[in-house]
């Protein structure tokens, strides 16, 4: 009853923004978003039959409080679905910066459910399992399913799900993602609570059904500036609405705002290039392998660290040699 897989996390592409539910994290609104590789979380779960405790721990620090609650309710979903009441032994890595706007949490309960589902001896689809990490976090739905992903809004697991998006033209062996980290510690979850408080998340729904229609009409198509350009003007949205909530979470910093200003530049200059962030201070960089040099260098160039992402797949189960423990 032990097994290990791996997930990579996502950048929200047209995010979602607010629960509707927050204990089944049910979201407002349906969102897309594409998972980034080789940035992963990798975990193994391992079911104790002889046992009624658990254990999580992640990057070698035991978790409490909130975190655990959050695992908890992904894995007391597993335990439901298998019929039995085992203690649980929890250990993940990730490979990248966590808590930073990087989606970690996606790509941590992604694989989370993959592995406690494989090792309950659990017979599930991905979109099964994406209602599984959704507990844990509504982008870790996406994480599960992987590529350019649609996690379905809805009140039930048989609406509320994600289900991979098959694209057109090259977008997912072109496209490259040059990650500019700016390391700012942010509340995503408090973020969520928010949202529906703003002035500008009425707004903000009347709108997101079109950008929705636009996003996918765009990656059927296969056309990169599409794509991107309307994750960059959903960028703003999110943070406009985040901002004019009773918090007034302001995440960008002054590296933020000159990375944005290089991406403008840049394309001024021709290169097919666009920025978009999540719930945080760090930017995603998307543009195409043949011009990924030229902009990682210049967002090297606004004093940040910088690491370069391709489009990444679905959460998979690995081989035994690989687990944790």
């Amino acid at each position: 009853m032990k097994a290990t897989a791996r997930a990579h996390p996502i950048q929200g592409l047209v995010k979602y923004h607010g629960m509707r539910d927050e204990e089944l994290r049910l979201p407002y609104h349906d969102s897309i978003s594409v998972c980034t590789a080789p940035s992963n979380t990798t975990t193994t779960v391992e079911w104790l039959p002889e046992s009624d405790e658990d254990t999580y721990v992640i990057d070698g620090e035991e978790v409490d409080g909130r975190g655990a609650e959050r695992i908890a309710m992904v894995l007391d979903y597993v335990r439901e679905l298998a019929e039995f009441d085992h203690g649980v032994r929890m250990e993940s890595e990730n490979s990248f910066p966590s808590n930073v706007g990087f989606g970690s949490s996606s790509s941590g309960f992604a694989a989370l459910a993959m592995a406690a589902v494989e090792s309950a001896g659990l017979d599930m689809t991905r979109p099964d399992i994406s209602t599984v990490a959704r507990r844990g976090s509504s982008s870790a739905a996406r994480a599960v399913t992987g590529a350019y992903s649609h996690l379905y809004t809805g009140l039930n697991d048989d609406d509320c799900r994600s289900k991979r998006i098959e694209t057109g033209g090259d977008l997912e062996e072109n496209i490259r993602i040059v990650a500019g980290l700016v390391p700012a510690y942010k509340e995503t979850e408090q973020a969520h609570k928010e949202a529906a408080e703003s002035h500008m998340f009425e707004a903000r729904m009347a709108h997101i059904h079109g950008q929705i229609a636009e996003m996918r009409d765009a990656l059927h198509e296969g056309d990169f500036h599409r794509v991107f350009e309307t994750a960059e003007h959903d960028s703003l949205s999110l943070t406009a609405t985040t901002m004019t909530g009773p918090s007034g979470w302001v995440y960008w910093q002054p590296e933020t705002i000159a990375i944005f200003n290089a991406v403008r530049e840049l394309r001024d200059e021709g290169v097919p290039v666009y920025f978009s962030t999540d719930t945080g201070a760090s930017v995603y960089v998307n543009t195409t392998k043949e011009y990924v040099d030229e902009v990682e260098q210049a967002i090297a160039d606004c004093d940040v660290e910088t690491m370069v992402w391709e489009v990444g797949g679905p959460a998979e189960v690995l081989d035994e040699s690989e687990s944790l423990f």
